[in-house]
């Protein structure tokens, strides 16, 4: 069965992350008839392990698998995507790298910061694990620093535990902040929608078809913004036709190293408080402490069964690498990359690091976990697929999402893409 929309649209957005989030905020705000279609729920978020399983944690759909080295890769399917789940810090865009790209992100990066949290953590809701990661790794000479979070402080809840679950205090800032400021101000949000394709009239995009509720609906809109993620927009982008959508990304693989500090007990803290960015070394180590369940995930799988419930009394530390890029997305979705030797490489040497720095805080016991992927890029380049305004060879057809990256750079890219984000709905509200 297949309904046609009367109303037609200035802009119709695909996806509510960060990218699609913010291009919605600056539309709306300057007065563009914009509907946003989320192939997720938009149910409140009550800080549940059942709540993030069922948006981050069903096998091929939110929770993916690279096929050889067996990665596993989440993704948020909600509203606001997979900054729900995220450790909600904030790095600046690479600059220089956009810069030979002709994309200059500075003055929306300073808007950003006027407009949302971004501050280093309080001392106060610094948890005793992150703590003593940092007086071990400056001890040692590491550069560890506090990181900028996107946090209103003032609603964080010390020893919560439960950021990735999804904040339940609304502490954490996330994309649907965004998204509910612009549907405040009259956008159309429709959830449970699964797009299905781009539909063309004369060689150029005029609307969207989408599956929900077992119908099928046609949407039009004047332009259109495909901001699905680093998998899904490839995925919708081949259906329609774009197929040299999903090749040769970045995920930035990431290892967990643990270490057990006897009568720690930490209830809970902050994500990444702090870190050192190791340039030469292509990674980035920061503390990243895990609820019971998550941690489970990452230990078992390496047979530690006795340490099944240390999870209070271990220091965790991060490891996150600059991949090379490589691999494809499949035309379903699916996720087909190896980690190269280089990548192996970097990660034991993270791994050596960290292991220096818990054993000098006084952890025993310590090993890493099972390899992941963090967040998929570089899918639909700019330069490759895209222009500098982000707009693919199809007249009216946009793409802001991690995809568009055009090269790997092995950090959080939350505000990246809220910056893209910013600039393309300022763009779109000028054409006519």
């Amino acid at each position: 069965m297949k309904n046609k929309a009367s109303e037609s649209y200035d802009v119709v957005i695909v996806g509510s992350g960060p990218g699609g989030a913010s291009v919605a905020k600056e539309l709306v705000e300057k007065k563009q008839r914009v509907l946003m279609l989320e192939r997720g729920d938009n149910d409140p978020i009550n800080g549940s392990f059942f709540q993030m399983a069922m948006n981050a944690g069903i096998p091929t759909q939110s929770l993916l698998f690279t096929n050889l080295s067996f990665l596993a890769m989440v993704r948020g399917l909600c509203t606001g995507g997979s900054s729900i789940f995220y450790c909600a810090t904030a790095f600046d865009p690479p600059f220089e790298m956009l810069d030979a790209y002709g994309i200059d992100l500075r003055q929306e990066v300073r808007e950003l910061k006027q407009e949302i949290p971004i501050a280093p953590a309080e001392d106060r809701l610094m948890g005793v694990g992150a703590r003593l990661i940092m007086k071990s790794a400056l001890e040692l000479g590491y550069d560890w620093n506090k990181l900028n979070k996107f946090i209103y402080q003032d609603k964080c809840q010390r020893d919560c535990g439960k950021c990735s679950y999804g904040c339940p205090t609304g502490a954490k800032w996330t994309a649907r902040n965004y998204v509910e400021q612009a549907t405040d101000k009259g956008m159309t949000l429709i959830n449970g929608a699964k797009v299905n394709r781009i539909l063309y009239e004369g060689g150029k995009a005029v609307g969207v078809r989408y599956s929900k509720n077992l119908a099928t609906h046609d949407v039009f809109g004047k332009k259109i913004v495909v901001a699905a993620g680093g998998v899904g927009s490839p995925e919708i982008l081949r259906r329609s036709g774009l197929d040299r959508a999903g090749y040769d990304f970045f995920f930035d693989p990431l290892i967990m190293v643990f270490g057990t500090v006897d009568g720690l007990g930490s209830n809970g803290e902050i994500q990444m408080s702090a870190g050192a960015h190791m340039k030469k070394g292509g990674y980035l180590m920061v503390d990243l402490n895990f609820p019971t369940p998550i941690y489970l995930a990452q230990s078992m799988p390496k047979l530690r069964l006795h340490k099944a419930f240390s999870q209070p009394n271990t220091l965790m530390i991060m490891i996150k690498i600059k991949d090379g890029l490589g691999g494809r997305i499949t035309s379903s979705g699916g996720v087909r990359k190896s980690l190269r030797a280089e990548d192996r490489a970097k990660l034991q040497d993270g791994f050596g690091h960290a292991k220096k720095i818990l054993a000098n805080a006084g952890a025993k016991g310590i090993f890493s976990g099972w390899t992941v992927a963090a967040h998929p890029g570089g899918t639909v380049k700019i330069k490759e697929m895209l222009d500098s305004n982000l707009k693919t060879t199809k007249e009216n057809l946009y793409v802001c999402d991690c995809s568009v990256i055009p090269e790997a750079w092995g950090l959080p890219p939350t505000l990246t893409l809220l910056a893209l984000g910013k600039r393309l709905g300022k763009h779109l509200a000028e054409q006519k």
